[in-house]
């Protein structure tokens, strides 16, 4: 990999909030511009990181062990995990909704906690491996996590949707929180984390080269 002249190298640093360039600073001092607070990488990074991905990780089975929803009409009542939900979408013909549901709930927050595990480890202990393809995962994740609060979505949908029905209901369960709380906190443990962290050992090492 050839060696590339870094802003930090080059002695300016970006606002974070508005782009503007400014001549390199020590960390808390304001932009100039717009008065965000000024640093050549985010604060506490790495410890964020991992206080928001341990919780989420915490968090992941009960989310998926708990009910998330209860739904009842004269017939009786029934209370659904996600994994049950997909099953039962499966199972009444609803092939592709019961695809994007698993894909979403189950899939996807196993893709993130996954990849956010392995960016921090690899930055917390400064590695050179494949720097290019870490800073994609982390786009990748940055990019589908909207997409892990499908679940959520359907139960808010449906309990509104039933109000106008009396002779149906549909009760949020404690799953739908800890799932809410997963996907929070793992867009909070994406946006804490410093791509550029990534790139910090190469850059050292192209110094000492």
């Amino acid at each position: 990999m050839s060696p590339v002249r870094t802003a930090a190298q080059a002695g300016v640093m970006e606002c974070p909030q508005c782009s503007a360039i400014h001549p390199r600073r020590r960390g808390g001092t304001a932009c100039d511009r717009c008065g965000a607070a000024l640093h050549l990488r985010k604060p506490d990074s790495l410890r964020r990181t991992w206080a928001f991905l341990l919780a989420a990780m915490a968090l992941y089975l009960p989310a998926n062990i708990l009910p998330i929803m209860t739904t009842g009409t004269l017939l009786g009542s029934q209370t659904n995990t996600i994994l049950s939900g997909v099953v039962y979408l499966w199972e009444d013909g609803s092939y592709f909704v019961a695809a994007v549901v698993f894909c979403a709930s189950i899939v996807i927050p196993i893709f993130k906690l996954a990849v956010l595990l392995m960016l921090v480890v690899t930055a917390q202990v400064r590695s050179t491996w494949r720097p290019v393809e870490r800073t994609r995962l982390y786009g990748m994740v940055e990019a589908v996590g909207r997409w892990s609060m499908v679940d959520v979505f359907v139960v808010a949908l449906l309990a509104s949707l039933v109000r106008l029905d009396a002779l149906a209901t549909v009760r949020p369960e404690p799953g739908a929180i800890a799932f809410g709380a997963v996907v929070v906190l793992t867009m909070l443990a994406s946006m804490s984390f410093d791509p550029r962290l990534i790139w910090d050992p190469i850059d050292a090492h192209d110094k000492q080269a």
